[in-house]
């Protein structure tokens, strides 16, 4: 982190010279503090290209399973694929996470998808893809996932240290929600010009960029204990650290059945595109890149939250807010009520989940973080692989609206749950946290 420039009454810069970059994200600027690492910074570039690619290959993915089996259930097959192997090892990744090098970690994982959207562009270029085959590889891509998700999340403090994390997070969810704005118009209009593969190509050569990234950060030495024999030692310290933190425990469990029951009514959004709105992969893509706006604006609001109540009502507010969004998206005839629906829910679920992370990280301690955020990760994935099937199974025996509408009511449970809860968190946040 550069140093402000520090100056005197005989030595003031004149009054049209431009301030520092550090000065102006410190100040004015200071919604992009976390920017004025260099770390970051190459990471922020990185990572905005790679997640462009990854929306690029979400559309085309969801488009090509529903062209090869024309049904709702098997798209929540695929996401049921992709959910398992997250389910199974995201604890044991946790442990790994905290006793290992996580650049070297993270360079690996992302080498592994992008080989995984080289096989699936050679497949489908070959005119040989078939479901099972964006099954296979979607279980492969969980199980890379279960290790990449808390290993990116645990490295974040490593490129800003404490002070800035919080921003930093709501950064990275302005990069993730950024390129969720460009990637699905891109392949929206890609897929009908270089087709479903070429959006798979696309997307494993942006890999390259996020590799990249990572290959010229300085960092700073950290000393790792290895696992030796203690792995499931390891595992019961992070299950104590969060039964005994009531907050974090809380947290956890409102983002597992939000993002297991609530979330889930994306996995038919590329129906609603298709047999209620009567569009097409360019419609399926604008439906996404409305949500990637509406987060967008979202995390640039909570990039400016520095009080623990304005972060407690970003949580509150968010659930609340992405439940009327699900709801209305579920009932409407029309695309633009669909596409301000999506914004809607974009910025009450970006809100809701980097709040969550945010004040995870924040309370607990770097030792442990590798394993709370593994703990995220399988709250986030815990009861997806269920969900998933339960929204393709309504929306293929009655009706998508129907399925959508309990996706809604899930969310909305998950708010008054959270509501009951809120001293607690208040309570964790005077008792420790800090909000930079």
């Amino acid at each position: 982190m550069s140093a402000a420039i520090e100056t005197s009454s005989e030595s003031n810069p004149p009054a049209s010279a431009s301030p520092a970059p550090s000065e102006l994200l410190s100040g004015r600027l200071g919604a992009f503090r976390a920017l004025r690492h260099r770390n970051f910074r190459l990471f922020f570039g990185g990572q905005f290209t790679s997640l462009i690619g990854t929306w690029m290959q979400s559309v085309a993915q969801g488009w090509l399973v529903l062209k090869l089996s024309n049904s709702p259930l098997m798209l929540g097959v695929v996401s049921f694929a992709g959910y398992l192997p997250v389910l199974v090892v995201a604890l044991f990744a946790g442990v790994v996470v905290d006793h290992i090098d996580r650049r070297r970690l993270i360079v690996t994982t992302q080498a592994l998808l992008m080989l995984s959207a080289l096989i699936l562009a050679a497949l489908t270029w070959a005119g040989v893809v078939r479901v099972e085959h964006v099954i296979a590889l979607a279980a492969f891509n969980g199980l890379v996932t279960a290790f990449d998700m808390p290993g990116r999340q645990a490295f974040v403090v490593e490129m800003v240290g404490r002070e800035d994390l919080p921003n930093a997070i709501a950064l990275n969810s302005m990069i993730f929600n950024g390129a969720r704005i460009v990637g699905p118009a891109v392949a929206g209009v890609l897929i009908s010009v270089i087709g479903i593969a070429g959006c798979f190509l696309l997307n494993g050569l942006s890999y390259i960029a996020v590799i990249w990234s990572l290959v010229e950060m300085e960092l700073a030495p950290r000393e790792v204990a290895r696992i030796g024999s203690a792995m499931f030692a390891r595992l019961r310290e992070g299950f104590d650290y969060i039964w005994h933190h009531r907050a974090s425990f809380y947290l956890l469990l409102v983002i597992a059945l939000a993002a297991g029951f609530g979330m889930q009514y994306s996995v038919l959004i590329p129906v609603f595109a298709r047999d209620v709105l009567h569009g097409q992969a360019l419609a399926y893509g604008f439906l996404l890149a409305a949500q990637g706006v509406g987060a967008l604006l979202g995390a640039l609001v909570l990039a400016s939250c520095k009080t623990a109540p304005a972060l407690r009502q970003n949580l509150i507010v968010g659930l609340f807010g992405a439940a009327a969004g699900i709801f209305v998206f579920g009932l409407s005839p029309w695309m633009w009520l669909s596409l301000v629906a999506q914004m809607v829910i974009g910025a009450g679920l970006m809100n809701y989940m980097a709040t969550s992370n945010t004040m995870l990280q924040l309370f607990v301690s770097d030792d442990l973080r590798g394993r709370v955020m593994s703990m995220y990760t399988l709250s986030f994935i815990g009861f997806a692989p269920i969900g998933s099937l339960e929204v393709g199974y309504v929306g293929e025996r009655l009706s998508p609206q129907i399925a959508v509408a309990l996706s809604a009511l899930a969310t909305l449970a998950c708010g008054i749950i959270l509501v009951t809860r809120l001293s607690v968190i208040a309570d964790a946040q005077a008792g420790g946290e800090r909000v930079a």
